[in-house]
């Protein structure tokens, strides 16, 4: 069972990813503290509607843990190659996840060198999705892991709430429906923050 924490994750898709900013994701040895997120909601039927969450044609083999409990590891595969990892949160039933897309890493950094040699500089070891994913050695398989068990091999640790003020919001990079809606959050403050990329098929402003 997940503990009590995993409730402060049980609210709607932005706020859930707000209070991810500055918590720390574990894997064994390696922290990495979470400076960038985007927010993704529900199927057409849920309280969120969001045409570019992977929820959208309600659920399915792959997406299924999106519309379980919040605190629970939501990992896919993109282009084929990388492991994205995202964090439910929302209803038990309701879907909703965010995307963590970017972090610092506080813990385990020569682990973390290792993983990703093509990295030039610590700042980006965990910088953009597919890179947080190699940083911490996600697996398919740790596909719905309970972040908030303790005995789980991934975990997550909130920590205090990051303000308001240290929070910038703006779109979510690369998708071509809902382009627009501010569920991207960052810390500007972070040399590890990603950069805003617009989807070319996304509508023009």
């Amino acid at each position: 069972m997940a503990t009590v924490s995993a409730q402060e994750l049980a609210v709607d898709p932005p706020t859930a990813a707000r209070r991810l900013l500055g918590a720390v994701l574990w894997s064994g040895p390696v922290g990495l503290r979470v400076v960038e997120v985007e927010a993704y909601g529900s199927d057409p039927d849920g309280p969120w509607p969001d045409p570019a969450a992977h929820s959208w044609p309600g659920p399915t083999a792959r997406n299924a843990v999106m519309f379980g409990p919040a605190g629970r590891l939501y990992v896919y595969r993109s282009y084929g190659i990388h492991l994205c990892v995202n964090v439910t949160g929302g209803f038990d039933g309701v879907a909703g996840a965010a995307l963590i897309r970017a972090a610092e890493v506080v813990e385990g950094v020569e682990i973390v060198r290792e993983r990703r040699p093509a990295a030039r500089k610590d700042t980006d070891l965990a910088r953009g999705p597919g890179n947080v994913g190699s940083a911490l050695g996600v697996r398919m398989s740790d596909y719905g892991t309970e972040l908030f068990d303790p005995f789980s091999a991934l975990r997550l640790e909130l920590r205090t709430p990051v303000s308001d003020n240290e929070i910038a919001a703006g779109p979510r990079v690369g998708v071509s429906l809902a382009a627009d809606i501010p569920w991207r959050f960052w810390l500007p403050a972070s040399p590890a923050v990603s950069a805003y990329r617009r989807s070319p098929r996304a509508p023009s402003v």
